[in-house]
């Protein structure tokens, strides 16, 4: 393969993937942004919340746009890199940055806030949500639809045949019901991505662990040097996020 190949590939193996930070992207891929604007919508309801919590806050980095927050802000995270980000991210605007793993049992009594968040949880344990929310309480949140990227997971991994049966909106619906809580709000959207090179693509592999997992260089050779050729070819990779917007309340 061409010394572009492995430069590019190089580049990506060597950059920092941790926390939420997608600015290393910036200019060599694209992913199309949902309509409804998640990070306003929190700000939103942050600003009209007593105590919150911040489900998987990774690096910090989204919930940090937020220009007011409660007066107790609790945000939880299990990756020690990204913990350490995150704390030294919020900490300084009083946020309590706490170690649990999610989707798992919360260190937090029932019934102790009255909104709760979450960004692309890798999962959703809605018995938990729904014991840590007090009556009244909300639960909005951007989850990752069915067969996010698909096109992406299928270059490496084959055909997968039950991708769009995962994340759907009425499973959504099903586990807020069954736990408790209301929907009082549901969108979902597929949304153009675009690589323009397969460094970018590594990179996206080695911090979105879950589109192909276990992704390393040295195991997808044949088919990095294919994507490549590929967006030589035609420009780009094209592949669709999925993106859900659910909006809950415990009555």
């Amino acid at each position: 393969m061409d010394s572009e190949f492995d430069r590019l590939v190089a580049e990506a193996s060597a950059a920092d993937v941790d926390g939420w930070d997608f600015g290393w992207l910036r200019g060599r891929a694209t992913e199309e942004r949902p309509p409804w604007g998640y990070s306003r919508v929190m700000a939103e309801r942050l600003a009209q919340a007593e105590r919150a919590l911040d489900l998987a806050t990774g690096g910090g980095e989204v919930l940090n746009e937020a220009p007011t927050f409660p007066p107790v802000m609790v945000a939880t995270e299990s990756w020690p890199p990204n913990l350490s980000k995150a704390a030294e991210l919020l900490a300084p605007r009083g946020v309590n940055v706490v170690a649990a793993h999610w989707p798992g049992p919360l260190p937090f009594d029932a019934e102790t806030f009255d909104l709760v968040v979450a960004r692309h949880p890798v999962g959703v344990r809605w018995s938990e949500i729904s014991r840590v929310l007090a009556q009244g309480g909300h639960y909005v949140a951007q989850h990752v639809g069915p067969a996010s990227a698909v096109e992406v997971t299928e270059w490496f991994l084959g055909p997968q045949p039950g991708a769009f049966g995962n994340r759907t909106p009425q499973a959504a619906r099903d586990g807020a019901t069954k736990a408790g809580l209301t929907v009082v709000n549901l969108r979902s959207r597929r949304l153009r991505m675009e690589f323009f090179d397969v460094g970018a693509v590594v990179y996206f592999l080695r911090k979105v662990i879950w589109i192909v997992p276990g992704f390393t260089v040295d195991d997808h050779v044949p088919a990095l040097e294919a994507m490549h050729r590929h967006i030589q070819r035609r420009g780009s990779f094209v592949a669709h996020s999925a993106r859900m917007l659910i909006e809950t309340v415990k009555r």
